[in-house]
C-alpha cells in the first residue's frame, strides 16, 4: 500500500506561481510512475503531467505544456509538480496519483491505483 499526501496549493493571482508537493510512505516508491490530474468543479479529472520511476520520462496536458514541471526526488520519495503563469481556468483540486503497473507515465485515470486527498489551486483574475 502507498499512501499519498499532497501540499503547497493555496490562492495565487493570474500569471503567479505555486509548486505542489507530494509525499508518499508505505512500499517502493521508486518503482512507480507518478502523475499530478486535477478536477474542477463539474468536470471531469483530467491529466495534468506525469513522471516516469526514473524520471527521464514525462508526459503534459498540452495546455499547460512549456509552463509546468513535473519532477521527483525519489531519495525522498516525493513529487512535484511546479506551475507557472498560471490561469483563472485552471483553478481546480489537484491529485497526485500513483501507477504500480507502469514505469512509464499513463495519461489515463484509471490506470493509476494509489491517489491522494488533493490540494485546492484558486487561480484569482
Amino acid at each position: 500500500q502507498v499512501q499519498l499526501v499532497e501540499s503547497g496549493g493555496g490562492l495565487v493571482q493570474t500569471g503567479g506561481s505555486l509548486r505542489l508537493s507530494c509525499a508518499a510512505s508505505g512500499r517502493t516508491f521508486s518503482n512507480y510512475a507518478m502523475g499530478w490530474f486535477r478536477q474542477a468543479p463539474g468536470k471531469e479529472r483530467e491529466l495534468v503531467a506525469a513522471v516516469s520511476w526514473s524520471g527521464y520520462s514525462t508526459k503534459y496536458a498540452d495546455s499547460v505544456k512549456g509552463r509546468f514541471t513535473i519532477s521527483r526526488d525519489n531519495a525522498k520519495n516525493t513529487v512535484f509538480l511546479q506551475m507557472n503563469s498560471l490561469k483563472p481556468e485552471e483553478t481546480a483540486v489537484y491529485y497526485c496519483a500513483g501507477d504500480s503497473r507502469s514505469d512509464v507515465p499513463r495519461t489515463q485515470s484509471r490506470s493509476y491505483d494509489y491517489w491522494g486527498q488533493g490540494t485546492q489551486v484558486t487561480v484569482s483574475s
